[in-house]
């Protein structure tokens, strides 16, 4: 594993000392390699130079070279390589002892004892097989063999038949590592414990013999004469112990090496990767900025295209005024023209026609300039009438709220003096006697007023029933009108530059997130952070199960205000600070005034001059201030 200090940020001078633990632990532990496979040694913080075989003494002093640095080494390769010089001192100081040491004069090769070779891979051999005639077996046959040599665990039996003497040889085949050159020493010594082997099959016999015999083979079957000594010449290598351990330890080195090799490039490959994952983190990155900046430019492109729009409209009514104008200065001359026309005596013939020619040019003319002069009064007219007309709506619906206020004053009056007059009247039943005659007919005086009053008020509750009918009409009137208003005049009053506009309640106002993450984050990344947690918690106020509210009761009525002890919102004012809580209770406020059942945006007339919720007359006012205005830059 190799290092690369460019992934973290630079440390400073003072705080070298500090920062080389954790490379020094990566040393002690083996995330770091220091030792190549053959054995040199190597600088895992400089993996890009070519050099990288030192000696203990060579690589020892590059690294205390490096951490005694000139100025233009950084801090963090000065602090890895103290790292390394610290721990090359420290856990490797026996390498020092090592590479001081003499070499040991290399023992003398012993010639005297023979060195035994081997059939490899490894097989034993067994003669002399005949069937067995009493009992009829088949000794023949590998599978026989294969059962009965089963605890030596052979892979395969081969059997060569001899037809002169009715005889047979086989080969016993093991498997190649030492489990199988165990399992065939064992094989041979199972025969030699029965007086089976090969030095008594090669003893001169007098009789004939039936029994089998098996050795393991080794250099002089290689060479013998005969079906076996052809097939282990044709299928075998003679081998000797020492032999194999080497290729296996051979086979064992190079495998390591592959293995090590495979390591290094699958670093140098995790290297590639995480480049090129930092260069696309930086191209996403520049990609997110000009998207803000087209986004932003489309923005501003859309605000010039509407400036032009209005400045375009603006241009069409000053010239429909001066055409106007011009219309009018033109009706002026021709009334002119025709009244000198009149004064003026035609003294001949052919002058009186060029004149009664003229006359009905002119009259034409001058129908045509009152006809466009009465259809541009007209339109002027109609907008000053519709205007004129909400306006009245407002004051009469005004009025009936007023008068509606009037007749429940005097109805709870009326009701006051009519539980008087019960009173009175209980009074006088309880005290007066039936004989009294002045009593009676004051008692029936008071009943009759008693009727009076009752019967004014039951016409006055049937009035302001009707007045109530009236009211709600008219507020279902005010609101379609409302509606109608913020409908029409979305695109226009939707901004907060003006007194009067439309404000989209229940919205939160991203300025608070976007000075916040300011201050937190980078340039770059500061917009596109405030823009995500101004939507993280656009989507959290939409919840139905997020209502931090609680009741209280206050001069006798209940309340809900907000639950500051919430732990979404004390989480928000703990993390990210108090303007960004505000925004969110401004807005969950709003919501719960505007649209408690929904909880999604809702727009809505504002008077943000005041910050409150702007009524119907400001906004026809602001409407026909502004007509007067156009009118005025027209004249």
């Amino acid at each position: 594993m190799d290092y690369s200090s460019d992934e973290e940020s630079d440390i400073s001078e003072s705080e070298i000392n500090e920062y080389k633990d954790k490379p020094y632990e990566q040393l002690r532990t083996g995330k770091l390699r220091v030792r190549n496979i053959n054995g040199t040694l190597r600088c895992p913080f400089c993996s890009g130079k070519k050099k990288q075989e030192y000696g203990y003494k060579d690589l020892l002093q590059h690294s205390s070279g490096v951490a005694k640095g000139s100025a233009n080494r950084s801090g963090k390769q000065k602090a890895n390589h103290l790292a390394l010089a610290t721990f090359l001192q420290t856990d490797l100081a026996n390498e020092s002892d090592q590479a001081n040491r003499p070499a040991d004069p290399a023992p003398a090769p012993e010639t005297n004892e023979p060195v035994e070779l081997y059939c490899w891979p490894w097989v034993g051999i067994i003669v002399n097989i005949v069937n067995d005639r009493n009992s009829g077996k088949s000794l023949t046959d590998s599978s026989y063999w294969l059962n009965a040599l089963a605890k030596y665990k052979p892979i395969d039996v081969e059997i060569f038949h001899n037809d002169e003497d009715e005889t047979a040889q086989g080969i016993v085949k093991f498997e190649k590592d030492w489990t199988g050159f165990k399992n065939a020493v064992e094989f041979e010594k199972s025969f030699e414990a029965n007086q089976h082997s090969k030095k008594d099959w090669s003893r001169p016999k007098t009789n004939v013999d039936s029994n089998i015999y098996g050795w393991f083979a080794r250099s002089d079957d290689y060479y013998s004469q005969g079906p076996i000594g052809n097939y282990l010449r044709k299928k075998r290598e003679l081998k000797t112990l020492s032999d194999i351990v080497q290729e296996a330890r051979q086979d064992k080195q190079s495998i390591v090496v592959s293995l090590a090799n495979e390591i290094d490039m699958k670093n140098e490959n995790l290297n590639e990767l995480r480049s090129k994952f930092n260069e696309k983190t930086m191209s996403l990155s520049r990609v997110l900025e000009e998207k803000d900046k087209l986004q932003q430019a489309f923005y501003e492109e859309t605000r010039k295209m509407q400036r032009l729009a209005r400045d375009h409209v603006r241009r069409i009514l000053e010239e429909q005024e001066k055409l106007s104008h011009e219309l009018e200065s033109k009706k002026k001359q021709i009334d002119w023209r025709t009244r000198e026309l009149n004064k003026r005596e035609a003294l001949t013939e052919r002058e009186r026609q060029k004149l009664d020619e003229e006359k009905k040019q002119n009259d034409v003319r001058n129908s045509s300039l009152q006809m466009a002069s009465m259809e541009q009064r007209k339109a002027d007219e109609n907008v000053l009438r519709l205007v004129e007309q909400q306006k009245r709506e407002k004051e009469e619906a005004l009025k009936k709220i007023l008068q509606l206020e009037k007749q429940l004053d005097a109805k709870q009056k009326l009701e006051m003096e009519i539980e008087e007059l019960k009173g009175k009247l209980e009074v006088m039943k309880h005290l007066g006697d039936d004989d009294d005659a002045a009593v009676k007919k004051k008692m029936e005086e008071m009943t009759e007023e008693l009727q009076e009053k009752e019967d004014d008020l039951t016409d006055m509750e049937s009035l302001n029933q009707t007045l109530l009918t009236k009211e709600r009409q008219s507020n279902d009137e005010l609101q379609a009108a409302r509606k109608e208003l913020i409908q029409g005049l979305q695109d226009i009053l939707l901004s907060n530059r003006t007194n009067i506009g439309i404000k989209r309640m229940g919205e939160i106002d991203e300025k608070a997130f976007v000075l916040t993450c300011k201050q937190r984050f980078r340039a770059d990344e500061a917009p596109i952070k405030a823009s995500e947690l101004c939507s993280l918690w656009q989507e959290n106020l939409k919840k139905p199960d997020f209502h931090p509210f609680k009741v209280v009761e206050a001069d006798g009525k209940a309340e809900e205000i907000i639950d500051e002890e919430d732990e979404k919102l004390k989480n928000l004012r703990n993390e990210w600070g108090e303007e960004i809580y505000k925004a969110v209770i401004v807005a969950l406020k709003e919501l719960n005034e505007y649209n408690p059942s929904g909880r999604y945006v809702v727009p809505e007339l504002w008077n943000y001059k005041e910050g409150r919720k702007a009524t119907l007359k400001e906004v026809i006012n602001y409407i026909f201030k502004n007509l007067k205005t156009l009118k005025r830059k027209r004249c």
